[in-house]
């Protein structure tokens, strides 16, 4: 297998904080690092699990693994030890509506997980991104597709007080500008046309929100993010899920 993700510099940074070491008894250890590849691989190419290449394993055995993962915090883990400690200046936030595929709600009873929303394109969930000044992810929230971004604002935002928050005229909220106000943030918002009253407005500060946009594409050259293929949130989250190594930036999951 030629084309894999990780380097071996990545992997040196990630194994010692993952389950399972060539120390491991048993088969789970020594194949932690295929194992690894073969999520990366599933979500890079959008396939089923069951279409899984061999040289990764059992396909039952990787999807049931990928979920205990994912149950137990360890992609939280991973992503925390492969993202740096960047600065935090800005704290960008935006949303992207992703197609649901015919075959995600089709998972067990118990475990389906909503939001999973209706739109004009079909069944939809909406993404959203907190994203540092650096084009580092913070936080991701998940709400239906037809969820208005205004009133969605305070839960990417969280309890994080950056130097600014730059985000689109789509936030330009009454609501919302007063609590970054009151938190000691300065909101670059564009003001909305049909309101009458106008708020000062930095354009320097605003060029930056390019960066979000930047994360959102290439988090969408993984297939399987840019359309959820996922039946729960939980495992949809396990994929996309930027770091978390504050404990305020925990990802939140907004049902309908």
């Amino acid at each position: 297998m030629e084309r894999l993700v990780l380097r071996d510099d990545q992997w040196e940074r990630t194994s010692a904080h993952i389950i399972g070491t060539e120390r491991t008894r048993g088969s789970s250890g020594r194949d932690t690092r295929m194992f690894v590849e073969g999520v990366l691989w599933t979500a890079r190419t959008g396939n089923p699990w069951r279409d899984l290449a061999e040289v990764f394993g059992a396909w039952n055995s990787v999807f049931r693994r990928f979920g205990r993962w994912a149950a137990k915090g360890m992609w939280d883990r991973v992503f925390a030890v492969m993202s740096d400690d960047l600065g935090f200046e800005y704290l960008i936030i935006d949303s992207t509506v992703v197609r649901t595929h015919q075959h995600a709600p089709r998972a067990k009873k118990g475990l389906r997980i909503k939001p999973r929303g209706r739109s004009r394109g079909g069944p939809s969930t909406k993404l959203r991104l907190a994203v540092r000044g650096l084009g580092c992810p913070a936080r991701t929230i998940l709400t239906a597709g037809q969820r208005g971004d205004a009133r969605q604002a305070l839960a990417p935002l969280g309890e994080d007080q950056p130097e600014a928050v730059p985000a689109d005229a789509a936030y330009a909220s009454g609501a919302f500008r007063p609590v970054i106000v009151e938190a000691g943030t300065v909101a670059v918002i564009p003001n909305n046309p049909s309101r009458a009253i106008r708020h000062p407005f930095k354009e320097a500060p605003y060029k930056e929100r390019h960066l979000v946009e930047c994360c959102f594409s290439r988090l969408k050259q993984f297939r399987r993010v840019a359309t959820r293929h996922e039946g729960t949130a939980r495992n949809y989250l396990a994929i996309i899920n930027p770091r978390r190594n504050r404990p305020l930036a925990q990802v939140t999951v907004h049902k309908t």
